[in-house]
């Protein structure tokens, strides 16, 4: 008898259909919602990986800030958009298996279930923290001014750049004040389904 090992396309195709498929119980608003978290937050992440790669607005700070001297803007800008990315893509665990067992993989924890709590607090912390952030950035970025009050410097890039690029750089960011709400509507899904869990 033949035994068939899963190619590498095959494995990579299970593990992605394992981190992304819901369990048992989730209404689809919710994964709807899950899901879209990680589209809503891409499309900042490909503007700052382009502006490194294309040079795109360069007279712009592309949210570099004060950074520390040994820390390169575009290593910052490029690790700012994967971190990002990344920390969207938790919520499918709110969806997913993974959000209520650990996965195997992991050392010392793997195969133990989730608490609860564990994931709700720290999502519903987050989405309260992306929901104030970005409504501020918003709110005071279109009055001309920082979070913390102050005019917006000369390389910001709402200042710096014009035409499309600006249009570019603004239609990349709005979809982040979903970020938030989405979160916090797919954290009351999870509560709702494990509020019954010790």
């Amino acid at each position: 008898m033949t035994v068939h090992h899963p190619t590498a396309p095959g494995r990579l195709r299970a593990a992605w259909h394992n981190a992304h498929a819901p369990v048992p119980g989730v209404p689809r608003w919710a994964r709807i919602a899950a899901y879209a978290i990680p589209f809503v937050v891409l499309p900042s992440g490909l503007w700052r990986i382009m502006t490194v790669v294309f040079h795109i607005g360069d007279d712009a700070t592309h949210g570099s800030g004060q950074l520390p001297s040994w820390l390169p803007g575009p290593v910052y800008i490029v690790g700012l958009s994967v971190v990002s990315e990344l920390l969207a893509f938790t919520a499918i665990g709110l969806i997913a298996s993974w959000g209520e067992v650990v996965p195997r993989w992991i050392p010392w924890l793997g195969g133990r279930r989730v608490r609860p709590l564990a994931a709700i607090l720290p999502a519903a912390l987050g989405a309260t923290i992306l929901t104030v952030l970005w409504t501020t950035a918003f709110v005071t970025g279109m009055s001309g001014l920082t979070i913390q009050g102050d005019p917006l410097p000369a390389d910001y890039p709402a200042n710096a750049m014009h035409g499309w690029q600006l249009a570019f750089f603004e239609l990349t960011y709005v979809p982040l004040l979903l970020w938030g709400p989405l979160l916090a509507a797919v954290c009351f899904a999870y509560w709702r389904r494990r509020r019954h869990v010790h």
